[in-house]
């Protein structure tokens, strides 16, 4: 089951299920338009039925400039990090973009409100929004008609991102900015009568599912800009990340 949710890259189906997602129009002005649309979650129908209720539908936001066809404009396609449930953050980093003639698609951090009964739920939750972004990047492009696509993210935004962008059959610049921090708590492995490196290589194996370096090099690679971090604004610095 896990490794038929999580499958090799060259075991993936390309193209993916476009989205035609249902818009209402926040705001618009002579130059801009903001509008805000849900479509059903595009991902294998046991993946869906695993998902929380709330997640079975996805939500974005899509910032464009007027009074330009799509052939001539570019997109950037933001996911969200941890914490963002919203979309203001991501549209604020995309709204200097409309200058230079490129559309934002703000994709709905699927974390936002969803019940989770257990830590694999998170992984679940992660392998849909990486179908969500590559069915938008596919639906952009190839029906919408947008020139150059692009894909970015912060934090386990830039983790999903880093799957979309790697996708061989796509032509996505990419973008991210990720920390190298995980978190585990000594006391709770204490509690449980393990230790914290049975602890570690336990999470290392699951992760090891969601893995960047299960893809191939992109076409590309050129086009790729990773942002490493020292710090980490969740995660405080203990010795033993240190060491």
């Amino acid at each position: 089951m896990v490794k038929q949710l999580f499958p090799e890259a060259h075991c993936q189906n390309w193209p993916p299920t476009a989205v035609q997602p249902m818009w209402k129009t926040i705001w618009e002005t002579n130059s801009s338009c903001l509008r805000e649309g849900v479509f059903r979650t595009k991902c294998d129908e046991r993946l869906v039925d695993a998902l929380p209720p709330e997640n079975h539908n996805a939500g974005v936001a899509f910032l464009t400039p007027k009074n330009i066809t799509p052939e001539k404009m570019s997109c950037m396609v933001h996911l969200a990090g941890t914490g963002d449930h919203t979309f203001e953050r991501r549209l604020w980093l995309g709204g200097p973009l409309l200058k230079n003639n490129i559309a934002n698609m703000v994709l709905e951090s699927m974390q936002g409100g969803a019940k989770l009964q257990c830590v694999s739920g998170l992984l679940l939750l992660g392998k849909a929004t990486i179908d969500e972004a590559r069915s938008l990047l596919y639906s952009l492009q190839a029906e919408a008609g947008y020139g150059k696509m692009g894909i970015c993210g912060l934090s386990i935004g830039g983790v999903h991102a880093v799957r979309d962008g790697g996708i061989p059959s796509s032509y996505t610049n990419c973008y991210t900015a990720i920390s190298h921090f995980a978190l585990c708590r000594e006391d709770a492995a204490q509690k449980t009568g393990v230790t914290i490196e049975e602890v570690i290589d336990r999470l290392r194996s699951v992760l090891s599912l969601t893995e960047v370096t299960r893809f191939p090099v992109p076409k590309n690679p050129q086009t790729v800009i990773f942002v490493g971090a020292t710090d980490d604004g969740y995660i405080p610095i203990i010795p033993y990340i240190q060491s």
